[in-house]
């Protein structure tokens, strides 16, 4: 099956992230992303974690699927061959600064001026403004982590996982898209602005934090890891694991009952309480009272007794795992799953490789573009004399001077 973004050209200036993530997003699906970066590479080459052999998990991981041009961003000749570069693809996505060689006005000018209308350009930013900002500088700020953790433990927790900066490069790759089918239905093309914070914020206003907030004047408590607003929680089980058994839907709710044989006793407690646990509010409201009734089952089992019962009764449930464990453990995380390939990253080894979670043509369509990561400037001397023309004498007075390497 032809790659859903066969012919798309994307230039990639970029680091932290948000806007790596959004490149490889776009080169997963079949786009040719052209990733430039400082020569010995850029802030983010070396960032952990790392092989035993320092090579960078982290780098490798978000530049999946891309070319590699390896240039001193400090030479006007490379800025004038990156400008040219990004005329004739058309797409550039960064988060650097967009002022100096790379102001967009002065890039669509000068794409112009080298017979290429229509620049779509994606600039990721911090905030709104322009100033700087970090997925920790704004998660900390919109509340989230005030939110998390136990009712009896008062410090913030931070969320590991870069959730926004991960939503603003889909967002990212969302809205070059969207610029280029504009452009293609005559609107021309355009500067795409978007904030990290702007994103966060906006997410908070979708999940009715910030409603809730200026409507009911409410602060929301700390509940572990239950679920507000429904039934869910942890259980450990008799060999020391743990699960968490989401009950949302009425099937999953009768199916735990079913499951833990707990059905009188919950329709005992609700005539007590005069509740009606057919709703998932007053569920939640009575978590701890119905989590008491659930603890001593889950305690007296294995997580693998847990596990079958649960299954057959279709209950909403995952276990507990370190991420060492999860490779060990689950089918998903292998090349039973078709998103994964096993591949030889360069520097690296062998290990499993994602490609995209889109599946086009169902859930068990292959080639969803597991592909390896580029060694730094690996493609440098096929960009430049490929896509620009350059004859072997420039690129390698360009080498010789240092303004570009090979990789």
């Amino acid at each position: 099956m032809t790659a859903p973004l066969a012919g798309l050209s994307v230039v990639e200036g970029t680091a932290f992230v948000a806007a790596p993530s959004g490149g490889m997003t776009l080169a997963q699906l079949g786009a040719d992303v052209i990733r430039f970066d400082q020569v010995g590479g850029g802030i983010d080459h070396r960032r952990w974690p790392l092989t035993v052999d320092g090579v960078s998990l982290y780098w490798n991981g978000l530049n999946k699927g891309k070319r590699s041009l390896a240039v001193d961003l400090r030479d006007g000749e490379v800025t004038e061959l990156l400008t040219e570069l990004i005329a004739g693809a058309g797409n550039f996505l960064t988060n650097f600064p967009a002022r100096g060689w790379m102001d967009p006005e002065r890039l669509t000018t000068r794409s112009r001026e080298l017979g290429h209308d229509d620049l779509v350009m994606v600039v990721v930013t911090g905030s709104h403004d322009g100033t700087t900002a970090l997925d920790y500088t704004v998660n900390c700020a919109v509340g989230y982590p005030s939110l998390t953790g136990h009712p009896d433990d008062p410090r913030p927790v931070n969320n590991v996982v870069p959730a926004w900066d991960l939503v603003c490069g889909q967002m990212a790759a969302t809205g070059l898209l969207a610029a280029d089918r504009r452009r293609r239905l005559g609107g021309g093309g355009g500067l795409v602005t978007i904030a990290l914070a702007d994103v966060a914020l906006a997410t908070v206003g979708a999940l009715g934090n910030l409603a809730e907030a200026q409507v009911n004047g409410t602060e929301r408590d700390r509940v572990g890891n239950a679920i507000y607003g429904a039934f869910g929680r942890d259980f450990v089980t008799s060999d020391g694991r743990r699960a968490m058994v989401v009950a949302i839907t009425a099937k999953q709710w009768s199916g735990l009952q079913a499951a833990t044989g707990t059905a009188d006793v919950v329709a005992a407690l609700a005539d007590e309480l005069e509740v009606d646990l057919g709703d998932e509010g007053e569920r939640y409201l009575v978590t701890d009272r119905l989590c008491a009734l659930f603890e001593p089952w889950f305690a007296a089992r294995t997580l693998t007794e847990v596990a079958a019962a649960l299954d057959e009764h279709e209950v909403c449930w995952g276990p507990y795992r370190s991420v060492v464990q999860m490779v060990a453990e689950d089918p998903r995380a292998s090349t039973e799953n078709p998103l994964f390939a096993e591949l030889d990253q360069p520097g690296v080894g062998r290990h499993l490789v994602p490609g995209s979670p889109l599946a086009f043509g169902g859930a068990d369509a292959v080639g969803r573009g597991a592909m390896v990561a580029p060694r730094l400037g690996q493609h440098t001397e096929e960009i430049l004399t490929g896509e620009l023309g350059l004859s072997a004498g420039a690129l390698g007075a360009l080498v010789d001077r240092g303004a570009v390497a090979l990789g």
